[in-house]
């Protein structure tokens, strides 16, 4: 193991004898907000450290199997317990780097998904839709609870937008990867002549923020407007003024909500998803920095990069961050993505190993 990661893992042990022995203390709880947040760092370090003793005995496990090989007697049985410790020591390695990877703080958070149709008129309109119902139906696969928030249905099906919140723990790191630039190719039912088009949709996931406050919004820069909802999802909410439209006259984000027929539930609802419209924006700034000096192997993330291809008449998928491909359009479009955010997923981990690797270099 390198020197500046047996460091590291000493000093993380040392954190969480202390953290147990202020746990210990009687008077603990008099501080409920510093017990809470003592109490979750244990849970963060616990298991790197449990790990890092397990190496620690496996480590003097090895000394003694040496020691065993000087007697002739014992040589074959210490060489092949040798081999045996070696290879254990190697997992367990391997097992702390990745615990050692910085956490997001937003993997088990609740997530927002916003479905927009881009080029291709009706078809990319269509394709949104069943973009849509992809995800859903992964939701179902994981047990997740699907609330559409607001959406505008086109004339021949699908959808021109549409925004849901997607509640279940893990949403947000199973889905992350999926933002940006989603193309299709097939014949669109309006084709007459059996041509194959290109059409695209965006996709954006969206961390849910737990507390709005946590985004700093001035009410000063805030737009305000109420009007009657109408169209697919308010033609049957009474006739009052009951949609909200907010705009964030700083960066001109605009979000609006008209799926209930509460004024004040559908204001409590757009403020959620423009808290995390906002919170997403300065995330991604703050990224776009880091990736100048280092680009993620997985995309910049950008959502205007497009990420992935559906081919129908091939009947494939392509992941072109990763040069993915998959011959299972169909069950794909059901919802079985595991294999492709599964795959992202362990890219990026990869590209943190690497950079993890790097940082611990010696001076």
């Amino acid at each position: 193991m390198k020197q500046s990661i047996a460091l590291k893992l000493a000093q993380l042990s040392r954190r969480l004898e202390e953290i147990n022995r202020t746990l210990s203390a009687e008077n603990v709880t008099d501080n409920m907000d510093n017990y809470r947040k003592l109490t979750r760092e244990s849970a963060e370090i616990g298991p790197v450290v449990e790990l890092y003793r397990e190496y620690e005995i496996s480590e003097g496990d090895l000394k003694a199997a040496e020691e065993m090989a000087a007697d002739p007697e014992m040589r074959e049985f210490a060489e092949a317990e040798k081999s045996e410790i070696r290879a254990k020591l190697e997992t367990l390695e391997k097992d702390l780097q990745k615990q050692l990877l910085p956490k997001d703080p937003n993997d088990d958070n609740n997530i927002f998904l916003e479905v927009r149709a881009g080029t291709g008129g009706d078809e990319a309109a269509l394709f949104a839709g069943e973009l849509f119902r992809m995800y859903c139906r992964y939701a179902e696969r994981n047990r997740w609870q699907v609330e559409v928030m607001s959406q505008s249905a086109s004339d021949l099906g699908g959808y021109r937008e549409i925004i849901a919140k997607i509640i279940g723990r893990g949403a947000y790191s199973k889905l992350k990867f999926e933002s940006g630039a989603h193309r299709v190719q097939r014949v669109p039912v309006t084709e007459t002549q059996g041509r194959v088009h290109t059409s695209a949709c965006t996709v954006a996931i969206l961390a849910e923020v737990e507390d709005v406050s946590d985004v700093v919004l001035n009410p000063a820069d805030l737009k305000i407007d109420t009007f009657r909802a109408s169209g697919a999802g308010g033609q049957h909410i009474n006739k009052t003024d009951s949609a909200i439209r907010i705009t964030h006259l700083p960066t001109g984000t605009v979000v609006e909500c008209q799926d209930d027929r509460s004024q004040h539930k559908n204001r409590a609802r757009a403020m959620s998803v423009l808290a995390a419209r906002i919170k997403d924006k300065q995330v991604r700034e703050q990224n776009s920095k880091i990736a100048a000096e280092r680009k993620s192997l997985v995309g910049s993330g950008d959502r205007s990069e497009r990420i992935r291809t559906y081919n129908f008449p091939q009947g494939r998928v392509t992941d072109h961050r990763i040069n993915l491909t998959l011959y299972k359009i169909a069950q794909i479009m059901d919802g079985d993505i595991d294999d492709v955010t599964g795959a992202l997923a362990a890219e990026h981990q990869a590209e943190q190993l690497a950079q993890l690797a790097e940082e611990m270099q010696p001076a």
